[in-house]
């Protein structure tokens, strides 16, 4: 008779465990499963938001007058931004301390801040030159130590191609916090010459002469007028200043040609242009 009575508690232990068993599903579906599924609810329907509202920042940037480099940071800053604060969403739905997670980041930011300095002074350089503008693609400047056409700003350096065709990179750190001369803001560009005659020369001569190659030459501009002065009274010559101007894109140009032809238009003068001596007087 103990065999059947065995069977019996058998089978109350079975029904049991399988009670339980199913208690235990049902309070982790409950305790987890649910807040789970709602956060990748969330997750799917706050990405497909932060698309659409990343496409309504860019159209309205689209009509304003914004530079297309600060579009695309700017554009990249909101998404990420909104990105992370979805992230914070989804893990406080699925019960993560926030305090602690913030915390953490925090730290892990200070961390990061600390090791690239460099870099994030760099950042923020980029951003200033971004937003003020001292600069566009294509302009010539000097900057650095450096002079060249933009070619591209980003985010942490700008690239100037140089009259020799060397690509140059600046760093938007420094770049930002020092001089920077724009030569094509105005539209135009001086060309400062000097060009040298002998002490007996006619002066309004060899002015008219250089005043005439300027004015002949396709790529100097008619306003601002070329000019010709006295500069300097050397020691072996009347140094007169040549000062053409033409567009920024061409100064080279006119640098060359127009001492190459001033050269031309003094000797065919008959206008001295002398090299240095020394005089030697003996007693």
């Amino acid at each position: 008779m103990a065999y059947p009575q065995n069977n019996e508690n058998t089978n109350a232990s079975l029904d049991t465990s399988w009670s339980i068993s199913d208690i235990d599903l049902s309070q982790i579906a409950s305790d987890y499963g649910i807040p789970l599924l709602k956060a990748v609810v969330v997750l799917i329907v706050g990405l497909w938001v932060i698309k659409l509202l990343t496409k309504l920042v860019r159209r309205s940037m689209n009509k304003s007058s914004f530079d297309e480099s600060l579009k695309r940071f700017l554009i990249s800053i909101v998404s990420n931004l909104l990105k992370v604060l979805l992230l914070i969403s989804v893990l406080g739905m699925l019960g993560v301390e926030m305090t602690s997670f913030i915390a953490l980041i925090g730290a892990a930011g200070l961390a990061i801040g600390v090791a690239l300095s460099g870099t994030l002074q760099n950042f923020a350089g980029g951003v200033m030159l971004l937003i003020f503008k001292p600069f566009k693609l294509g302009d010539l400047i000097t900057a650095q130590g450096h002079t060249g056409v933009v070619k591209e700003i980003q985010v942490f350096v700008t690239t100037l191609l140089s009259p020799d065709n060397k690509t140059i990179l600046i760093p938007n750190g420094p770049l930002s916090n020092g001089d920077i001369t724009n030569f094509t803001t105005e539209g135009t560009i001086r060309v400062d010459l000097t060009v040298g005659i002998g002490y007996g020369e006619n002066i309004k001569a060899a002015r008219a002469a250089l005043i005439k190659t300027m004015e002949d030459h396709p790529r100097v501009l008619d306003d601002p007028a070329p000019f010709v002065g006295v500069s300097e009274l050397g020691d072996s010559s009347v140094n007169l200043a040549v000062r053409p101007h033409c567009r920024p894109e061409h100064y080279w140009d006119v640098y060359f040609d127009i001492y190459e032809q001033g050269k031309e238009a003094l000797d065919n003068a008959g206008i001295e242009i002398p090299f240095p001596q020394l005089d030697l007087h003996q007693k």
